[in-house]
């Protein structure tokens, strides 16, 4: 997979990533996200295929990407398809601050550090390539004004948006009311983004028992403070405001 496109959780977090204050809307539900379209991702590139609601591997070849790919490797160990609900909701500690890391190193995002209450180190991201968030926002917009089918890859990221709660963080108030209601009737035309938006909505739910048999909300979890990144693991030991 070559890096001139960007990834779906790369652009899922630009669109968390609030300018204003440097911190990312809904950071629990989140990182729920960021597992769901690291997934819509490798089906784009023709790693994985929805099998029911499950998640089958169809090729193993890496992606080039080492945050996918090792999702990838995990998927293919797990030896037969997986549940999306069941792979969303595993474990994701880091995940979040591997992206914002990622995107820091491109340049795409900088750093600041801060102190909350003057005593605990914090970290800010403030948007460097603001063209790229501004591009990211207008093919949602544009799929939102038409009506107009979009491709796949906006239809999965929208779906995404609406499935993490972003849809208040971009068309806040009563004004962006029917923009809310359009972000989520996206979430149909695209099938895997579809699956895996439904899945990260179960998980908040806690709906994981019994497979989804059909289109249907859910409202997302409030957000909660993130948790300190950890040495070792492409993160820092610094904790991130929200």
């Amino acid at each position: 997979m070559g890096r001139s496109r960007r990834t779906l959780p790369e652009e899922l977090l630009l669109l968390a990533l609030d300018p204003a204050t440097g911190t990312t809307a809904q950071p629990q539900s989140l990182d729920l996200g960021l597992a769901g379209a690291q997934l819509v991702e490798l089906a784009l590139a023709g790693r994985i295929a929805p099998d029911g609601d499950r998640i089958a591997v169809v090729m193993p070849r890496p992606t080039g990407d080492p945050t996918l790919d090792s999702a990838l490797e995990l998927l293919r160990r797990r030896g037969s398809p997986v549940r999306a609900v069941h792979w969303i909701g595993g474990p994701r500690l880091g995940l979040r601050q591997t992206y914002l890391s990622h995107l820091e190193r491109c340049g795409m995002v900088h750093a600041v550090e801060g102190q909350m209450c003057g005593v605990l180190p914090t970290t800010r991201y403030q948007a460097t390539e603001t063209a790229i968030s501004r591009e990211i926002r207008a093919r949602l917009d544009s799929a939102i004004r038409t009506g107009v089918p979009p491709d796949p890859r906006t239809a999965a990221l929208a779906a995404l948006a609406h499935a993490v709660g972003l849809g208040k963080h971009l068309y806040p108030g009563n004004e962006g009311r029917s923009s809310r209601s359009r972000l989520r009737d996206l979430i149909r035309h695209d099938p895997m983004g579809g699956l895996v938006a439904h899945a990260v909505m179960d998980v908040q739910n806690g709906v994981a028992a019994q497979p989804r048999r059909g289109p249907g909300g859910g409202r997302p979890a409030g957000a909660v403070p993130a948790q300190p990144r950890q040495h070792g693991s492409g993160s820092m030991a610094r904790a991130v405001a929200h």
